[in-house]
């Protein structure tokens, strides 16, 4: 897609995920698709210990900010009829071409999250795993999952935790924070020239009501006992057993 059809932050972004794509993202979704179990967030918890998902089965489902787009491989091993959209053309070439290996097929979509090419009531579930949950700009992505949603539909996402971003610092985590929750938004991180967002607890659950939804729950992910520090992504296991690492949200269109 044209740069000019993209915001500063989203161009920013799709050059650091090219750069991942090739140092370990590619790698990492090439296992993933490969897993026979849907596992969630950084330390792999269990869909079978969570019961987070509806049932995927003759679903039309979209995955906003689909990366290397296992998850949308694993919804469709259950009969779901995904689509991924994502903005880093490398992104969707590691899944196009793990579609040829794997003969999971669907369909793929560059498009940005925050703007989607399709007709309104189009989808069942829309769906988010870091990506659109963190990349896009909430008070645009969120609306517009809500637009592609069918009535009764659902919005299920994965996003770091409010905590973990309050205390997330220039050198790992505190166990003090390091910036307000008010007016928490975007996020400039410098070091890595990347752009984040996040809401608190009370501007999302805000945000999701105006956009016509009603919040079904809220599921803080803790890492287990026997976590150790991710490879490919910073991270501390040692602070996410004390405090919620990872957050699912789960939404119903009204």
């Amino acid at each position: 897609m044209s740069s000019s059809e993209l915001p500063e932050y989203a161009l920013r972004n799709r050059e650091s995920w090219t750069k991942a794509n090739a140092e370990y993202t590619h790698e990492h979704g090439v296992r993933a698709w490969r897993a026979d179990e849907i596992t969630w967030g950084l330390w792999g918890i269990p869909e079978a210990e969570l019961n987070v998902l509806p049932e995927l089965e003759g679903k039309d489902v979209i995955e906003l900010g689909c990366g290397t787009a296992y998850f949308s491989a694993w919804f469709a091993r259950r009969g779901a009829r995904p689509l991924g959209v994502d903005i880093t053309p490398t992104q969707l070439e590691t899944a196009r071409r793990l579609q040829r290996e794997t003969g999971i097929e669907f369909p793929l979509l560059e498009a940005n999250a925050e703007r989607v090419p399709l007709p309104d009531a189009s989808f069942d579930l829309a769906f988010s795993e870091y990506g659109a949950s963190i990349w896009c700009d909430p008070y645009a992505w969120i609306p517009e999952a809500a637009r592609l949603l069918r009535p009764g539909g659902e919005l299920l996402f994965l996003r770091n935790s409010t905590i973990s971003v309050l205390c997330a610092g220039l050198h790992g985590w505190h166990e003090a924070l390091q910036r307000p929750q008010r007016g928490l938004h975007r996020l400039d991180w410098e070091d890595e020239d990347t752009t984040e967002f996040q809401l608190g607890h009370g501007d999302l659950f805000k945000l999701l009501r105006e956009s016509g939804f009603d919040v079904v729950d809220l599921i803080e992910l803790y890492a287990p006992e026997d976590a150790e520090d991710a490879e490919f992504y910073s991270s501390d296991a040692a602070w996410a057993k004390k405090w919620p690492w990872e957050e699912i949200w789960k939404a119903r269109k009204a």
